[in-house]
């Protein structure tokens, strides 16, 4: 019996997945964030009606924002979006797979087989990972966006920089602030997440499955991104704009220390106020913007994940770590 040295490469790690994810997402919200900007400020106009609409669309939003704030005022909050990504995308891409795994043996089955329940639960799970860590970066980003000096639209607050956001929440609210509308971040995240990776996942192997593309092929990784971001504009619509809301919403300190939001008590009060006042197609303000958002950025999400993945596997490739096997 002797001892040889082989060499494989070694899966990656879960920080290494979870890495990979956040760099997918930074590269996207580059491209998504003046949509973004777009449908918070969008979201707000005419909140429960007070008022009449400053904007007429999404592009009557980007141009006059464009004109008079220029490309700080379509880029505003794109430094914490950077660090959102990081922490949401790191998590949704990152902890899917294990998670859809873990899901997957609870019921009995292989890992590798494809069962949507597993799938959408593994989605909506990872998700909400994300939504939670990343909660503070998102109210920061989403009260930056829809700050303007020219046309105000929702509660108005001024931050000279993240760091200065979070310093004035933490004094205002102390560290219970940085955890206002975590619920209807969960509940808006965990409902596109639940739909985000499964859906790319069957675009992505019926395309293959038929032969109309290659499984390798970065067209295959378009096309089946852009079938995910649909379904999750269409999902994800109504939670997207109630956390814009209850992020946004006017706050008072009560005498006990409590600090309690003015206009809605929970996301489930935001969604009915919001559908009394304005109907249902209040839930879908905005919804062109988020589409024009959504479908970008789920697009370059997943493109850029899988061509990250694939480099960084390339890379590792050409440094296997040594296995010890005996024979």
């Amino acid at each position: 019996m002797g001892t040889a040295l082989q060499t494989k490469p070694r899966p990656l790690s879960q920080l290494e997945t979870f890495v990979c994810g956040g760099l997918a997402g930074c590269a996207a919200v580059t491209v998504s964030n003046p949509a973004e900007v777009t449908k918070t400020r969008l979201q707000l106009d005419a909140e429960l009606r007070k008022g009449g609409n400053v904007y007429s669309g999404p592009l009557d939003v980007f141009k006059r924002t464009w004109k008079l704030e220029g490309i700080r005022g379509i880029q505003r909050g794109l430094i914490p979006a950077y660090a959102y990504q990081m922490l949401l995308n790191g998590s949704r891409l990152g902890f899917y797979e294990p998670l859809r795994v873990v899901f997957n043996r609870a019921v009995g089955a292989a890992p590798s087989e494809a069962l949507a329940a597993p799938a959408l639960t593994a989605g909506a799970v990872s998700g909400v990972i994300g939504a939670m860590l990343g909660n503070p970066l998102f109210l920061v980003k989403a009260r930056m966006q829809a700050y303007s000096p020219t046309l105000p639209v929702g509660t108005q607050r001024y931050y000279k920089s993240s760091f200065d956001a979070l310093q004035q929440i933490y004094k205002a609210e102390g560290l219970k602030g940085y955890l206002r509308g975590m619920d209807a971040a969960i509940l808006r995240t965990g409902m596109g997440s639940s739909v985000q990776l499964p859906s790319y996942t069957y675009a992505k192997s019926k395309l293959s499955e038929y032969e109309l593309m290659r499984p390798d092929s970065t067209w295959t990784f378009l096309v089946s991104s852009a079938f995910s971001g649909v379904c999750v504009c269409i999902v994800m619509q109504p939670g997207d704009t109630t956390l814009t809301r209850m992020y946004n919403q006017p706050t008072e300190r009560l005498p006990d220390g409590r600090t309690v939001g003015l206009l809605y008590k929970s996301p489930l009060d935001c969604l009915w106020k919001t559908l009394r006042a304005e109907g249902i197609f209040g839930w879908y303000k905005g919804s062109v913007a988020h589409f024009l958002r959504i479908s970008p950025h789920t697009i370059v999400t997943l493109t850029a994940n899988e061509i990250i993945l694939n480099a960084y596997k390339k890379i590792r490739i050409s440094n296997p770590a040594p296995a010890i096997s005996t024979r």
